[in-house]
């Protein structure tokens, strides 16, 4: 989860009291946080540099820092400000402010007109405007603090949202949102100097620690999104140089340049996810902060704006009040942000209730949900029953559920507080019952349970077994690049596991097969015979189900040795059978199992069987085709599933 870090003393003048260690851990854990580590900004910065601990203790010129862990969907509380205020209204000091967007008319709006072009990089952009701000360096290291936490969480490292603020007074509306070429944008990037072309920009920045992990997110598109303002910069002209317009004005046979073309530029804002533009960079002195975010997904960049402006809204003059912008895409469509309206969500106290297992009023109810910044009314239905009626603020996008209520609710009554009982839902599944006496009878027949990855290949699905994809039973994951499968993950597995797994479509397994051949094949050198045995789930397309899948509970075993061992599986396929007290039948016979000859092209053709329980095909064994074994293992092994 993350952690913040922040001054104990601004801290507590925020909270409006001082608390001891002990006092503020208690307060913490009571509202679902924990203070995470006690030290100094001193300590850190040696931490950092991995320097030597000092023996002296903390001077008292040196501020203690607060390290407090939240939780990864609690995006308001990723700053103090955030911290300070949900404490505040916790302990009952103050009430969950009302965010309101200004009232100007439409025609008065700033506005942002999106280029079709930025579609095919970063197609969505939101903005906001904090009138009259007064920072202070606390509060705006706070601001710059809260992009940066922001930018690690929900922005994805800015592959999602990044983030742009800029000193409005510094620039001249309408902006436009386009999409360029590399080599046609120009300006001067912030912390800098000189003029860069983007280009240009992503070489220069290679050797940046801090921004050279961002230049993969569009180094390799033909254009870049870069935003700009209407005022085109002024310019003098001398001898085929251009300078800036406060060059030295005795300069000789110069002229002023402000009209368009080659010596007439744009003001630059921003080239997202990189770097925002000198010009318009905020400092204390600004007054007026213009924020955008551009995104691949806008319902994280309304949410990360809707942080932004909520969290330091209360800085401006007009606490709590934020100027909308009105966004305008080429098509025509046209939106306003920030959207700071409540939504309504109706939750039955019983559910309440019922799952936290403490009987409570509906008063208390309301009363604990007020308490997390949650507004509630009780109101009673035709039939009588009782239901909490919640309006959630736009600093809480992590209630999207009852659940996400029923939550607050026993964190507000105090987890300590809720009586320990056993939930008579607590009992194993069937399915889970017979599953732990089936992997209990297996191993006491001399088999090793193994686990092996839900997710393969497609080829491990189906060319590793001789089948052919009919493309009707496997489930094809659409995202295998996923955060499952960055570098740490790769870096456990082992580059053989990687090859498999980017080799074609990542898909769900539809057999515990492929599984259980990969155990013997990555265990050679163990000491034969190796017998292994699997019970998990496999995934197969069905039409029937909403979500278009089911899950299977499969068991696989598997003999690998130097003589014969179709007799040892065979067994086990009576041994499970005669425990779970089904009896062995004639062909034909519905009352019980038997055993046909099959075809299945994973195994040699007539050292195989099918095992049919009351007309079902339930499962196949024999001794693995030899071409699977060399795809596999290199060796003769025999298997059940």
């Amino acid at each position: 989860m993350p952690t913040v870090s922040v001054g104990r003393d601004r801290l507590f003048l925020a909270l409006g009291k001082s608390y001891t260690q002990e006092e503020f851990e208690d307060l913490c854990f009571k509202f679902g946080i924990e203070l995470d580590d006690v030290t100094t900004e001193k300590a850190i910065i040696r931490k950092e540099k991995h320097l030597e601990e000092e023996d002296e203790g903390v001077g008292d010129d040196e501020e203690i820092i607060y390290k407090i862990e939240v939780p990864a969907n609690r995006y308001d509380l990723l700053c103090l400000e955030g911290i300070a205020q949900s404490l505040r209204i916790f302990n009952e000091e103050e009430q969950t402010p009302k965010y309101t967007v200004a009232s100007i008319t439409k025609d008065s709006m700033l506005k942002m007109h999106v280029k079709t072009e930025t579609s095919s990089i970063r197609p969505f952009v939101v903005c906001a405007v904090l009138r009259d701000i007064t920072f202070d360096e606390a509060s705006y290291n706070s601001f710059i603090d809260l992009q940066d936490k922001l930018h690690q969480n929900i922005c994805r490292r800015r592959t999602l949202v990044a983030i742009g603020t800029h000193d409005l007074d510094t620039l001249q509306g309408p902006f436009t949102y386009e999409a360029l070429r590399p080599e046609n944008i120009n300006f001067v990037p912030l912390k800098q100097e000189k003029n860069f072309r983007a280009d240009e920009l992503m070489e220069f920045y290679k050797s940046d620690m801090k921004l050279k992990k961002f230049l993969h997110i569009i180094e390799n598109s033909p254009v870049f999104p870069v935003i700009y303002d209407s005022k085109r910069e002024r310019y003098l002209v001398t001898r085929g140089h251009r300078f800036e317009s406060d060059t030295d004005e005795a300069e000789a046979l110069c002229f002023i340049c402000t009209c368009p073309g080659i010596n007439g530029i744009k003001t630059v804002l921003s080239l997202p996810p990189i770097i925002n533009g000198a010009h318009s960079a905020i400092t204390l002195k600004t007054k007026n902060v213009f924020i955008e975010c551009t995104a691949t997904d806008l319902t994280k960049a309304s949410i990360v704006l809707n942080t932004m402006v909520t969290t330091f809204s209360a800085y401006c003059q007009r606490k709590f009040e934020v100027e909308p912008v009105e966004v305008i895409y080429s098509d025509g469509r046209s939106y306003i942000y920030p959207d700071l309206s409540f939504y309504n969500m109706e939750v039955p106290l019983s559910y309440i209730t019922g799952s936290i297992g403490v009987s409570l009023e509906a008063e208390k109810v309301t009363s604990l949900l007020n308490r997390m910044q949650l507004r509630a009314e009780h109101s009673v239905a035709d039939d009588n029953k009782c239901n909490i009626n919640v309006s959630i603020p736009p600093t809480r996008s992590d209630v999207l559920h009852p659940c996400d209520v029923m939550e607050d609710v026993a964190i507000a009554y105090g987890y300590n507080d809720i009586p320990k009982r056993r939930l008579p839902s607590m009992k194993p599944l069937p399915l889970n019952q017979l599953e732990d006496l089936i992997r209990a009878e297996i191993a006491m027949n001399g088999f090793t349970e193994v686990l092996t990855w839900i997710l393969c290949s497609n080829r491990d699905n189906f060319a590793l077994l001789n089948r052919k994809d009919d493309q009707s039973s496997a489930v094809i994951v659409g995202n295998p690049r996923s955060s499952d499968f960055e570098k740490g993950f790769w870096d456990w597995v082992g580059e053989s596991s990687k090859q498999a797994c980017l080799n074609g479509q990542k898909a769900v397994r539809t057999s515990l097969m492929p599984g259980a051949l990969k155990i013997i094949g990555h265990n050679k050198d163990h000491p034969k015979p190796i017998k292994i045995f699997e019970v998990g789930d496999v995934a197969l397309l069905d039409e029937s189900k909403d979500v278009g899948a089911t899950n299977r509970r499969h068991l696989a075993a598997l003999y690998c040795g130097t003589n014969s061992g179709f007799e040892l599986i065979h067994s086990l396929v009576d041994r499970i059978l005669e425990v779970m007290g089904t009896p062995f039948v004639p062909i034909g016979d519905n009352t019980g199992y038997y055993i046909q000859r099959s075809d299945a092209t994973e195994f040699l053709p007539g050292r195989q069987a099918s095992i049919i329980y009351k007309g079902k095909h339930i499962g196949n064994f024999g001794i693995v085709h030899p071409q699977v074994d060399v795809k596999a293992i290199g060796k003769k092994s025999w298997v059940h599933e």
